[in-house]
Protein backbone atom coordinates (compact mmCIF):
# COMPACT_ATOMS: atom_id res chain seq x y z
CA UNK A 1 0.00 0.00 0.00
CA UNK A 2 1.44 3.54 -0.63
CA UNK A 3 0.40 6.53 0.47
CA UNK A 4 -1.11 9.60 -1.93
CA UNK A 5 0.52 12.63 0.25
CA UNK A 6 3.98 12.20 2.76
CA UNK A 7 3.26 11.96 6.17
CA UNK A 8 4.95 15.19 8.06
CA UNK A 9 7.68 14.99 10.59
CA UNK A 10 6.37 17.89 12.78
CA UNK A 11 3.33 18.54 14.43
CA UNK A 12 2.38 21.84 15.51
CA UNK A 13 -0.30 22.21 17.68
CA UNK A 14 -1.45 25.84 19.24
CA UNK A 15 -3.11 25.98 22.63
CA UNK A 16 -4.80 29.16 23.50
CA UNK A 17 -3.79 29.61 27.17
CA UNK A 18 -2.32 32.48 29.69
CA UNK A 19 0.24 32.75 32.47
CA UNK A 20 -1.33 34.07 36.06
CA UNK A 21 -0.10 34.20 39.31
CA UNK A 22 -1.98 32.33 41.97
CA UNK A 23 -1.05 31.96 45.59
CA UNK A 24 2.77 32.78 44.53
CA UNK A 25 3.30 30.58 41.84
CA UNK A 26 2.23 30.86 38.16
CA UNK A 27 -0.48 29.25 36.84
CA UNK A 28 -1.62 28.66 33.41
CA UNK A 29 -5.66 29.42 32.08
CA UNK A 30 -7.14 28.21 29.53
CA UNK A 31 -10.10 30.57 27.62
CA UNK A 32 -13.28 30.63 29.05
CA UNK A 33 -15.72 27.81 28.46
CA UNK A 34 -13.02 25.75 28.17
CA UNK A 35 -13.47 22.55 31.21
CA UNK A 36 -10.73 22.55 33.31
CA UNK A 37 -9.62 20.35 35.94
CA UNK A 38 -10.07 21.38 39.47
CA UNK A 39 -7.15 22.15 42.34
CA UNK A 40 -7.10 23.41 45.09
CA UNK A 41 -4.83 26.12 46.07
CA UNK A 42 -1.87 24.42 47.83
CA UNK A 43 -1.20 28.12 49.94
CA UNK A 44 -4.64 28.55 50.80
CA UNK A 45 -5.44 24.69 51.68
CA UNK A 46 -1.76 24.93 54.03
CA UNK A 47 -3.13 28.19 55.90
CA UNK A 48 -6.50 27.05 56.67
CA UNK A 49 -4.79 23.69 58.25
CA UNK A 50 -2.24 25.92 60.10
CA UNK A 51 -5.36 28.00 61.48
CA UNK A 52 -7.49 25.10 63.07
CA UNK A 53 -4.14 23.13 64.24
CA UNK A 54 -3.33 26.34 66.22
CA UNK A 55 -6.91 27.05 67.10
CA UNK A 56 -7.27 23.76 68.66
CA UNK A 57 -3.69 24.44 70.22
CA UNK A 58 -5.26 26.95 71.99
CA UNK A 59 -8.84 25.88 72.85
CA UNK A 60 -6.70 22.69 74.61
CA UNK A 61 -4.78 24.64 76.99
CA UNK A 62 -1.47 23.58 75.58
CA UNK A 63 -1.29 27.46 75.21
CA UNK A 64 -2.44 30.23 77.17
CA UNK A 65 -1.64 33.32 75.00
CA UNK A 66 -1.22 33.61 71.11
CA UNK A 67 1.93 35.36 71.55
CA UNK A 68 2.89 31.76 73.18
CA UNK A 69 2.14 29.84 70.32
CA UNK A 70 3.88 32.34 67.92
CA UNK A 71 6.77 32.32 69.78
CA UNK A 72 6.80 28.30 69.77
CA UNK A 73 6.23 28.21 65.76
CA UNK A 74 8.70 31.20 65.31
CA UNK A 75 6.42 33.24 63.59
CA UNK A 76 4.91 37.03 64.15
CA UNK A 77 2.00 36.93 66.86
CA UNK A 78 0.21 39.87 64.11
CA UNK A 79 0.94 36.77 61.04
CA UNK A 80 -1.20 34.55 63.66
CA UNK A 81 -3.84 36.23 64.51
CA UNK A 82 -4.45 36.83 61.01
CA UNK A 83 -4.13 32.92 60.21
CA UNK A 84 -6.09 32.23 62.96
CA UNK A 85 -9.42 34.47 61.80
CA UNK A 86 -9.47 32.22 58.78
CA UNK A 87 -10.93 29.45 61.12
CA UNK A 88 -14.21 32.02 61.02
CA UNK A 89 -14.60 31.67 57.25
CA UNK A 90 -17.93 29.39 56.59
CA UNK A 91 -17.94 26.11 56.34
CA UNK A 92 -18.83 26.66 52.39
CA UNK A 93 -16.04 28.56 51.78
CA UNK A 94 -13.74 26.02 53.50
CA UNK A 95 -15.33 23.28 51.21
CA UNK A 96 -14.80 25.37 48.03
CA UNK A 97 -11.13 26.22 49.36
CA UNK A 98 -9.89 22.38 49.85
CA UNK A 99 -12.05 21.52 46.68
CA UNK A 100 -10.18 24.03 44.73
CA UNK A 101 -13.35 25.81 43.38
CA UNK A 102 -13.29 28.97 45.02
CA UNK A 103 -12.22 30.95 42.11
CA UNK A 104 -8.86 32.55 40.85
CA UNK A 105 -9.44 35.85 43.00
CA UNK A 106 -9.60 33.86 45.70
CA UNK A 107 -5.97 34.15 47.36
CA UNK A 108 -4.37 33.97 50.35
CA UNK A 109 -3.60 37.41 50.78
CA UNK A 110 -6.90 38.04 49.96
CA UNK A 111 -8.61 35.75 52.59
CA UNK A 112 -5.83 37.35 55.49
CA UNK A 113 -7.62 41.14 54.88
CA UNK A 114 -10.39 41.73 57.29
CA UNK A 115 -13.80 39.72 56.01
CA UNK A 116 -17.21 39.84 57.19
CA UNK A 117 -18.39 37.80 60.38
CA UNK A 118 -21.63 36.96 59.05
CA UNK A 119 -21.26 33.58 56.98
CA UNK A 120 -23.87 35.18 54.20
CA UNK A 121 -21.98 38.10 54.05
CA UNK A 122 -19.02 36.46 53.79
CA UNK A 123 -19.93 34.46 50.44
CA UNK A 124 -20.82 37.93 49.21
CA UNK A 125 -17.64 39.18 49.47
CA UNK A 126 -15.74 36.17 48.44
CA UNK A 127 -18.13 36.23 45.01
CA UNK A 128 -18.88 32.46 45.50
Amino acid sequence: MTRATPTPETVTLHVPFRVVKRGGRKEMQIPEGATQPRRADSTLVKALARAFRWKRMLESGEFVTIAELAGREGIAPSYMTRVLRLTLLAPDIVDAILDGKQGPEVTLAQVLEPFPLTWQHQTLHFSL
